[in-house]
């Protein structure tokens, strides 16, 4: 049984104008233009945003991978949001084995996931030892307070602020080129922090 966690998508039982349904979709829509070859979505949750890579970049990708480290949202995946080019499987982000059961990605979605693990700099790295040379990472997270502080949801570790997010991008890992977006609701703008507290960030980064 699939269990409504409160911050899980189920776009089949979720109403049109579901704000955070609307949310999701826009960042996978705002990540369509960046699939090509294997593409990994890490954290998949339900799946409904494989499907789509998997869908509507049928002509650039040639295998979609979601991964959840929930058994019940995988089955799920499995069940409902079928496609001849996605696998569904269970497995945790931050298993440093992830990679041998997985294999390496030309693009690695991972969406409101980072805010989830307790370690985010491990969380990073282990994607970015997933992602082949040359290949594109499309990470969002809600900013917050900062690492090790306390935030309002009691599902997150906590919510980096915003410098820290910008940070992790220019740390020991080798990426050549980030480019940093903003989300408010449904509309995504690079570089122009939108009005109202604690928008949520997204990173376009490509491996050197």
């Amino acid at each position: 049984m699939l269990k409504d966690t409160g911050e899980r998508v189920i776009p089949e039982v979720m109403k049109p104008a579901n704000g955070l349904l609307l949310e999701h979709l826009a960042r996978y829509y705002f990540a369509l233009p960046y699939g090509r070859g294997r593409v990994l979505d890490i954290a998949c949750g339900t799946g409904y945003g494989a499907k789509m890579m998997a869908k509507l970049r049928r002509k650039t990708v040639t295998e979609v991978i979601g991964v959840d480290i929930n058994e019940d949202a995988v089955e799920y995946g499995r069940h409902n949001h079928f496609h001849p080019l996605l696998k569904f499987f269970t497995g945790d982000a931050l298993d440093p084995a992830l990679k041998e059961r997985a294999g390496t990605f030309d693009t690695i979605l991972s969406f409101e996931t980072i805010e989830h693990v307790p370690d985010d700099r491990v969380f990073l790295a282990n994607l970015y030892s997933m992602l082949k040379p040359g290949g594109t990472l499309v990470l969002s997270t809600p900013f917050g307070e900062g690492r090790g502080k306390p935030c309002g949801s009691p599902f997150h570790y906590h919510q980096l602020s915003e410098r820290e997010f910008i940070a992790l991008f220019s740390s020991e890992l080798k990426f050549k080129a980030t480019d940093f977006y903003y989300q408010q609701g449904v509309a995504i703008e690079k570089y122009k922090r939108p009005e109202g507290d604690y928008p949520i960030g997204i990173a376009v980064a490509v491996k050197a």
